[in-house]
C-alpha cells in the first residue's frame, strides 16, 4: 500500500469507542494528575474571526491532523507509493492496517522511547526531568481495557497521539484516510495538498459508527476550509474575485445540510473546484503551492496547539523528557502552516511563559526557560522586516510585559523569602520585552533621537518608584491603625513619628532583599528606592506642618524621627551611589532635606503673607482716594506712591530683625510678594485710563463725496464726530472724569516712572541687609538673580506705554474733535484749514511738557505726534460727505500737513526730525495721491486690484476690504482718496462700479 510520510504507527491497542470532543474532553479530564486551571492569558496572535466557530478542541484536532500529514523524512518529499503487500486500502477502523510497509528513510517516528532519553533542549533551558512518564492508550487504563497501570508510548506518534489527548479512533482515521490520499497523487509534496478537502473526499457517513459523529467530522473540516480559506487568507482576497463568494454559499450549505461525500461525488467535485481556485493563489507566484492553514493568525493558533503537547499530559508544568524529537516532528508543519524559525521561537517563549501563568505560577523552571527562550527572539527581532512577524511579535511582548508590570510595580505584594526566586527571572521578561518594542521604532526616528534612552534602567526604575509608592501607603495606614489603638495610652508616639520608623525599616528590607536583584538593570537601585521613600514621607510631613502654628511636642517628635529617618536614607543613598560618576549628587537632589528649620520657614511665611496682604488692602484703600494732581509735590507724582514705597522698606527692615537663621532661604518670597503687591499698585495705577484703541473711531462705510450742502447725513452740528461713528464709549470713570484728564494722566505716568527707578535701589538696600545676615554666606548676596523685583519693572514701562498712548490719542481723537472732525476741511478745503487745531495741539503739549518726567517726555509727544498723523490721515480718508477735494487741495493739504510736523520740531527745540520723519512716514507717501488726477487714480485702483485680487478683478472690481493700515498702493486708500475726489470722473466711476451712496 502506498504512505503518505513517515508513519506514525502506534502500538496495537484497544480503539477507543469515539472520538468526538466530548470523549477526549473526558479522557482529558481523567487522564491529567494536574489540571490545568481555566484561566491562562489569553494567546497574543490576534482573534480568530467569531465567524470561523473553531473551538479549541476544533483547533488541536486540525492541528493533530497536519501534525500526522508532515510528519515524513523530509518536508519537501513527495507522496510515495511504496508496498511490500498487495493488501488493499481497508475503511475499518483498526489502529493501523495489516500489510503497511514503511520505507527506511521513513521509519524514524517508529523508534522506540526509552526512559532514559536525554533531552538538550531541556538542560539548554534549565528545565527539569518529566518524572510521571507518558502512557499509550485510552487515558487511565491499558491498551487492553484491564484498568491496570498503562504503559509507556513506544513511538513518538504515539507520545503525540497522548500529548494531544487524540483518541485512537480518530487517529486511525486521518491515518486511513492520508494513505488513501497518496495512492491518488503520487508525487505531490503534502504542502500542495488541502488536507480537510482531502479528507472530506475519503470518507462517507457510512465509514463511521455514529451519525452524530460524522456530522461534527464533516462540520469542523468545512469550519476550516473556511477560516483558512476566507476568514484568514494567507493572500488577501480581491473584491473582483467571485471564488470567495462561491465557496461561502457552498460552505454554508452544507453546514445547514450535510453534503454527500466521497471521491466521485458532484458536491464534491464543485467543493473541490471553489476551494482549489482559492488555495493555489500566491502572491509571489510560486508553482505548486497551496495556501489553506498559512493565514494569520489561524496558522498561529494551530501552532500553539502543536507545542502545547510539549508538556507532559500527567504534569502539566513538566516538558516531556522526548521534546527534542517531538519539536523535530512540529516542526515539519512549517511548510503548510507558512512557519519558519522565527516565528517558532516566539510561539514557543509564549508557551513556555503561558505555562507557567497558567500552572500557579509555581514552577520557576518554566519562567526561566521562557527568560532563555527570549534571547532568541531578540535576536530575530534585530534580524527582520517581516510585517507580520513584527505585528505578532509586538502582541505577544506586549502581552508579556503587561502580565510582568503588574506584578512589578508593585512588587512588593508580589515577592516575599518564599518567591524572590522568580523575581530575577520576572523583571528581565518585562525589561527585554520593553526593550525590544522600544528597538521596534523605526532607523529614521532612532538617528533623529538625540539622546538614546536606556529603556531598562527607566523601567527598573518606574517599578522602584512604584512599588514602594504603594509600599508606603501601606505602612500609612498601618500606622494610623498603630496610633488609633494607642491613643488613651501615655506618651503615645504620633503617627508621622510612628511611620518614620516603619519607613526605615522598609527602607533596610529593600536594600537586602530587591536592590541586589534589581542592581543588576539599574546601578543605583537602592538610591532610588530610599529616595522615593524620602519623597513620600517628606510630602506627609510638609501636610502635618502647613497645619501647625507654632512649636509642639508632637511637632519635636515628628521633627526628631523625621530627621533621623532621613539621615538612615541618606546613608543608604550615599553608599549605593559611591561608584557613580556624580559620586550620588543626582540622587541625593532628589530628596529635599525636611529638618527641623523647615518648621520655622513656614512659620516666617505666614509672616510674610500677612504683611504683604496687608500691604495690598492698603494699595486698595489708598488709590481709590488719589486725585492724581500735579501740584501734590514738586516731582509731581502720586502720595500714593510715596507711601507704598515706604511701607516697602520697612517690610524689608522687620523681616531682618526677624530672628531666625534662614534670613537669605526666605527672602525670595519676601521680594516675590512685594514685587507683586508693587505690581498690583501699577495695575491699579493705569486701570480705568483706557488705551489708544479706546479713542480710535470705528471707520465707517465708504461713501461718495457730496458737494451740494457742506453738513449732510451724520454731519451734524449736534453730532460732532466729524462724519465717524461715535468713540469708544468704554473709557473708565474711576474717581471721575478729572482723575483722567491730561494732567493727570501725567502724574500717573510720573508714578510708575518713578516706582521703576526706586526698585533698583531697593534691591540694592537688599543686598546691603543680607551683608550684615550672620548667617548668610557670599553666595546668598552675590547671587542677585533670587532677590529682584521680576514683575514690576516690566509692568511699569507697559503701564507708561499704555498711559502715553491714551493719553495722546485722547488728547487728538477726543479733546480736540471739535477743530480735528467738526472743523477740518469741511466744506471749502481752503477756508477750514489745520491752524485751529495746531493751536488747541500746542496748548496740550506745553501742558505735557511742564508736568512729564524728563525722561519720559520725548516718549509722549512722540505718541501725540503719532495719534496727530492718524487723525489726519482718517480726516483725509474716513472724513465722511462733507468733505471733498479737488487736484488744487492738494497743496493745501501738504502745507498743512508740515505745520503739523513743524509744530512738533519747534526749530529744534522740540522732537528730532528723524522721528517726526519716520513717524509722519505714512502721510508722506499717500498726500501725492490728492495731487493725481481721477483717471490716474483710477488707473492706478484698477492695477492694485489686480494685483491683489488676481484674475478675479479682470471681470468685476470687488470692493476692497477697510484694514485701517494705510498704504499709496493699497486699493482701499486710493478707492479713499477716489471717494473724496471732486471730480466728474471719479463719481462716474464709483457710481458705475460700485454705486456708493452720497450719505452715510
Amino acid at each position: 500500500m502506498a504512505h503518505l510520510f513517515r508513519d506514525l504507527s502506534l502500538t496495537s491497542s484497544k480503539r477507543e469507542p469515539t472520538d468526538s470532543p466530548a470523549a477526549a474532553a473526558a479522557s482529558l479530564s481523567k487522564s491529567a494528575s494536574m489540571p490545568l486551571p481555566a484561566d491562562p492569558l489569553p494567546a497574543p496572535f490576534g482573534q480568530l474571526s467569531p465567524s470561523a466557530k473553531l473551538n479549541a478542541t476544533d483547533l488541536r484536532l486540525i492541528a493533530y491532523d497536519i501534525f500526522v500529514a508532515t510528519c515524513r523524512t523530509s518536508a519537501g518529499k513527495p507522496l510515495a507509493f511504496i508496498s511490500s503487500s498487495p493488501v488493499a486500502d481497508s475503511s475499518s477502523s483498526t489502529s493501523s492496517a495489516p500489510g503497511l510497509s514503511h520505507s527506511p528513510s521513513s521509519a524514524s517516528s517508529q523508534r522506540s522511547l526509552t526512559s532514559t532519553a536525554a533531552s538538550k533542549m531541556k538542560k539548554a533551558l534549565g528545565l527539569r526531568s518529566s518524572t510521571s512518564g507518558l502512557k499509550s492508550g485510552s487515558p487511565g487504563k491499558d491498551s487492553g481495557g484491564s484498568g491496570t497501570k498503562s504503559k509507556k508510548a513506544a513511538t513518538i506518534g504515539e507520545l503525540m497521539r497522548v500529548q494531544m489527548r487524540i483518541s485512537e479512533s480518530a487517529d486511525s482515521r486521518v491515518r486511513r484516510g492520508l494513505l488513501r490520499i497518496s495512492a491518488g497523487q503520487l508525487g505531490k509534496r503534502i504542502e500542495s495538498v488541502v488536507l480537510p478537502l482531502e479528507l472530506l473526499q475519503q470518507f462517507k457517513a457510512s465509514d463511521f459508527t455514529d451519525p452524530v459523529e460524522y456530522d461534527e467530522w464533516q462540520k469542523r473540516n468545512l469550519r476550516t476550509l473556511e477560516a483558512g480559506l476566507l476568514l484568514h487568507p494567507r493572500v488577501p482576497i480581491s473584491k473582483s474575485d467571485a471564488s470567495p463568494q462561491r465557496l461561502r454559499q457552498i460552505i454554508r450549505g452544507a453546514l445547514e445540510r450535510p453534503i454527500e461525500t466521497g471521491r466521485n461525488n458532484e458536491s464534491m467535485q464543485v467543493l473541490r473546484s471553489a476551494v482549489t481556485a482559492l488555495a493555489s493563489r500566491s502572491a509571489d507566484g510560486t508553482p505548486d503551492s497551496c495556501h489553506w492553514a498559512d493565514g494569520f493568525p489561524l496558522n498561529l493558533h494551530l501552532y500553539e496547539m502543536l507545542l502545547e503537547a510539549c508538556f507532559d499530559v500527567n504534569d502539566e508544568s513538566s516538558i516531556v523528557e522526548e521534546v527534542d524529537e517531538l519539536l523535530e516532528q512540529i516542526k515539519k508543519t512549517w511548510g503548510i502552516l507558512g512557519l519558519n524559525e522565527m516565528f517558532h521561537n516566539l510561539c514557543f517563549t509564549w508557551v513556555l511563559f503561558n505555562r507557567y501563568v497558567a500552572t500557579g505560577q509555581t514552577e520557576n523552571e518554566l519562567l526561566y526557560a521562557a527568560d532563555r527562550q527570549l534571547t532568541d527572539v531578540v535576536r530575530d527581532a534585530k534580524t527582520t522586516k517581516d510585517p507580520e512577524y513584527l505585528k505578532v511579535l509586538d502582541l505577544t511582548l506586549s502581552s508579556i510585559l503587561g502580565w510582568a508590570e503588574k506584578r512589578l510595580l508593585a512588587y512588593h505584594d508580589t515577592f516575599d523569602s518564599f518567591n524572590i526566586q522568580s523575581m530575577q527571572s520576572i523583571v528581565s521578561l518585562g525589561v527585554t520585552s520593553a526593550t525590544t518594542l522600544a528597538e521596534g521604532v523605526s532607523n529614521e526616528y532612532r538617528r533623529r533621537r538625540k539622546n538614546e534612552v536606556d529603556v531598562a534602567r527607566k523601567s527598573i526604575d518606574t517599578y522602584i518608584r512604584s512599588s514602594l509608592r504603594t509600599a508606603f501607603a501601606q505602612r500609612m495606614e498601618k500606622a494610623d491603625s498603630s496610633r488609633r489603638a494607642s491613643r488613651n495610652a501615655p506618651n503615645s508616639l504620633p503617627v508621622l513619628a510612628i511611620l518614620a520608623k516603619d519607613v526605615g525599616d522598609l527602607a533596610v528590607h529593600e536594600k537586602s532583599m530587591f536592590s541586589p536583584i534589581l542592581k543588576l538593570w539599574h546601578p543605583f537601585a537602592a538610591g532610588v528606592a530610599v529616595a522615593t521613600l524620602h519623597v513620600c514621607y517628606g510630602n506627609e510631613l510638609k501636610q502635618f506642618v502647613s497645619g501647625i502654628t507654632e512649636l509642639t511636642p508632637d511637632a519635636i517628635q515628628i521633627l526628631r524621627a523625621a530627621d533621623k529617618l532621613e539621615k538612615d536614607l541618606v546613608q543608604i543613598a550615599v553608599e549605593d551611589s559611591v561608584d557613580s560618576d556624580d559620586g550620588g549628587k543626582g540622587i541625593i537632589r532628589e530628596m529635599p532635606p525636611y529638618e527641623a528649620e523647615t518648621v520655622i520657614a513656614n512659620l516666617v511665611k505666614v509672616w510674610i503673607k500677612s504683611r504683604v496682604d496687608r500691604m495690598k488692602e492698603w494699595v486698595d484703600r489708598n488709590i481709590q482716594q488719589e486725585v492724581w494732581s500735579p501740584l501734590a509735590n514738586k516731582d509731581k507724582y502720586a502720595p500714593s506712591c510715596v507711601e507704598v514705597l515706604r511701607i516697602l522698606d520697612d517690610t524689608l527692615d522687620a523681616f531682618f530683625q526677624l530672628p531666625i537663621p534662614t534670613h537669605p532661604a526666605l527672602l525670595p518670597d519676601l521680594v516675590t510678594g512685594l514685587d507683586r503687591c508693587l505690581q498690583y499698585y501699577v495695575a491699579k495705577t493705569k486701570s480705568g485710563c483706557g488705551s489708544k484703541s479706546t479713542y480710535i473711531p470705528t471707520l465707517p462705510a465708504l461713501t461718495r463725496c457730496s458737494t451740494e450742502s457742506k453738513f449732510q447725513g451724520v454731519f451734524k452740528k449736534k453730532d460732532k464726530s466729524g462724519g465717524l461713528p461715535k468713540r469708544n464709549s468704554q473709557v473708565a470713570t474711576t474717581n471721575g472724569e478729572s482723575s483722567r484728564g491730561v494732567p493727570q494722566l501725567c502724574v500717573r505716568i510720573n508714578t510708575l516712572h518713578q516706582i521703576k527707578s526706586e526698585i533698583d535701589v531697593l534691591e540694592k538696600r537688599v543686598v546691603t541687609h543680607l551683608r550684615n545676615s550672620e548667617s548668610a554666606q557670599v553666595e546668598d548676596f552675590s547671587n542677585g538673580l533670587s532677590k529682584k523685583f521680576d514683575l514690576t519693572p516690566s509692568a511699569c514701562v507697559e503701564g507708561v506705554q499704555q498711559l502715553s498712548e491714551a493719553l495722546a490719542y485722547k488728547v487728538v481723537f477726543h479733546d480736540l474733535s471739535h477743530v480735528l472732525w467738526d472743523g477740518l476741511y469741511v466744506g471749502d478745503t481752503s477756508s477750514s484749514r489745520i491752524y485751529p487745531f495746531i493751536q488747541e495741539l500746542e496748548q496740550f503739549l506745553l501742558t505735557v511738557s511742564d508736568t512729564v518726567h524728563e525722561k519720559v517726555r520725548t516718549r509722549i509727544i512722540t505718541d501725540i505726534l503719532k495719534a496727530s498723523v492718524d487723525g489726519f490721515l482718517l480726516v483725509l480718508l474716513a472724513g465722511g460727505p462733507s468733505r471733498s477735494f479737488t487736484r488744487q487741495d492738494s497743496q493745501i493739504l501738504e502745507d498743512d500737513f508740515k505745520s503739523i510736523k513743524d509744530l512738533f520740531w519747534a526749530n529744534g527745540d522740540g522732537l528730532p526730525i528723524e522721528l517726526i520723519d519716520k513717524f509722519s512716514a505714512t502721510a508722506s507717501y499717500i498726500l501725492p495721491l490728492f495731487k493725481s488726477d481721477a483717471e490716474t487714480l483710477i488707473d492706478r485702483f484698477r492695477r492694485a486690484a489686480l494685483e491683489a485680487y488676481g484674475s478675479a478683478a479682470k471681470s468685476r472690481l470687488p470692493l476692497p476690504p477697510t484694514s485701517g493700515q494705510w498704504h499709496p498702493s493699497d486699493p482701499n486708500t486710493i478707492l479713499r482718496v477716489l471717494c473724496y475726489r471732486n471730480e466728474d470722473a471719479a463719481s462716474k466711476f464709483l457710481k458705475k462700479t460700485y454705486s456708493l451712496p452720497k450719505k452715510l
